[in-house]
C-alpha cells in the first residue's frame, strides 16, 4: 500500500511540474514576442531620430545662410537674446 500510495503522490507532483514547465514556456515565448516589438520599436523610433537631425541640420544650415545674408546689408543686425 505504501508503494502504492508513493507512486499517486510522485504522479502528481510530476503532473504539477509539467503544468510549472508549461507556464515557463508560454512566459518565454510571451517574452520573446515582447522583445521582438519593443526591438521593432527601437528601430523605427531611431530612423525618426535620424531623419529629424537632418532636417534639424538642414534648416541650421538655411537659417546660418540667412544670417550672412541679413548681417550684410545695413543697418540690420542680428542679435541674440
Amino acid at each position: 500500500m505504501e508503494k502504492e500510495h508513493l507512486e499517486m503522490i510522485l504522479e502528481d507532483i510530476n503532473g504539477k511540474f509539467d503544468l510549472v514547465l508549461e507556464g515557463q514556456e508560454s512566459l518565454r515565448q510571451e517574452m520573446h514576442g515582447i522583445r521582438d516589438e519593443l526591438s521593432e520599436k527601437i528601430d523605427t523610433n531611431s530612423f525618426k531620430i535620424d531623419v529629424l537631425n537632418k532636417k534639424i541640420d538642414a534648416v541650421a544650415v538655411d537659417l546660418q545662410s540667412h544670417r550672412a545674408d541679413t548681417e550684410v546689408h545695413r543697418g540690420y543686425r542680428v542679435r541674440e537674446e
